[in-house]
């Protein structure tokens, strides 16, 4: 019995759907810059999250503190006060509550887990999946971080030393142990592989202070870093390691070294006065710098990951709070945010009550607005 072919109109109605396919693709890939395919995303993952017409979600509330620390972990969001930590969701729903005593709570999210620890304390915890996945106490803890691969390090202080430096892998499994007695440590972070552990320290040179960044091997057993460059007479303020490197965020400048430690960029301010800053932008960082030490008026600024300002914005209006992620840069005013792609062209405008004083970019564009007692997810169109 011979096999019964399709008809020409089935074989017709075949090509057209395939060329429609072909040339669609052929068009994304022509004009993606054009084309934004995250509202499409946000369309598709926030369609059912009840919204206003402003594309803000019901606020949902919590216990205010003014050391409350706040971090975006996964869609939800994190917050610890000195009484407790709290996993919500994006619509408000409470995942975690677990009563901790912290004088001075802090929060650091990569790799998809949060470490909340007490500054000066000796209580640490790591979330992942809501719910608690580590927890470390007995030591006076001066720093923690998780790095983008989900791994730990801890800096403690211990006897003798001015740092204690243990990292940790992403299953939590001590991979080095760190001391070092010349310099004060500042902050550290392990390589997206895992293998390199940088640390920032601040020392003296002659008279002068002196901030440097020191690489470690992982598999080494000897404590001895493997390289150590100069990050100048400035202060660290914050770090992070992605595909670009280790980016360095300073008082004056952002500093930019390769995974030898070698400095390969930096961008200095100008004597410009750094007011806020973001490190979580893929492959940028984000300052807003002011022309005098008072004041909250100055220039938003990009800078990649060849030392080079890519972006400015000069900004009339108070700045609360500025946050980057992804491809977005998210700027909050009195009443009112703004989200920038990495050009500083508006991407989505929102008018907002005064009690929002914080924002948090999220990857896809959406942003969790940060009052003293309640949160909401803000969704552009």
């Amino acid at each position: 019995m011979s096999e019964k072919r399709p008809s020409l109109l089935a074989r017709l109605a075949a090509f057209l759907v395939t060329a429609a396919l072909v040339v669609g693709g052929v068009a994304l890939v022509a004009y993606r810059d054009r084309i934004n395919l995250d509202t499409l995303r946000r369309y598709l993952a926030y369609r059912t999250l009840e919204k206003n017409e402003s594309g803000q979600a019901a606020e949902f509330h919590y216990t205010g503190d003014e050391s409350n620390s706040f971090a975006a972990l996964g869609n939800g969001l994190l917050v610890c006060s000195k009484t407790s930590i709290q996993l919500f969701s994006q619509s408000g729903a409470l995942y975690i509550e677990k009563n901790a005593s912290m004088a001075n709570p802090v929060v650091s999210v990569g790799g998809g887990k949060a470490v909340v620890y007490d500054v000066g304390g000796e209580r640490l915890y790591v979330y992942a999946d809501r719910q608690e996945v580590f927890s470390l106490s007995g030591k006076r803890i001066l720093s923690a971080r998780m790095s983008e691969s989900g791994a730990l390090t801890v800096i403690t202080q211990g006897s003798g030393y001015k740092g204690v430096v243990t990292a940790y892998d992403a299953g939590f499994q001590e991979v080095i142990d760190v001391n070092i007695s010349s310099t004060f440590v500042m902050d550290a972070v392990t390589s997206p592989n895992g293998r390199w552990l940088a640390v920032v320290a601040l020392g003296q040179n002659g008279s002068a202070f002196e901030s440097s960044l020191r690489i470690y091997d992982t598999r080494g057993s000897t404590g001895e870093p493997v390289s150590v460059s100069s990050l100048g007479d400035d202060v660290a303020l914050d770090m992070q390691w992605d595909e670009e490197g280790v980016w360095v965020q300073l008082e004056h400048g952002v500093a930019l070294a390769g995974e030898d430690g070698t400095v390969k960029a930096v961008w200095s301010n100008s004597g410009l006065y750094l007011k806020e800053f973001s490190l979580g932008g893929d492959g940028f960082a984000a300052l807003f710098m002011g022309r005098y030490r008072s004041g909250n008026l100055g220039e938003l600024i990009l800078v990649d990951g060849t030392g080079t300002q890519t972006a400015g914005l000069n900004i009339q209006d108070e700045v609360l709070s500025i946050s980057a992620a992804g491809r977005y840069v998210a700027v909050l005013h009195p009443g009112s945010l703004v989200i920038y792609d990495q050009n500083l062209e508006a991407c989505a405008t929102a008018t907002l009550g005064n009690e929002v004083r914080r924002v948090i970019l999220r990857p896809d564009g959406t942003a969790m607005l940060i009052g003293s007692e309640s949160a909401r997810l803000y969704v552009p169109g």
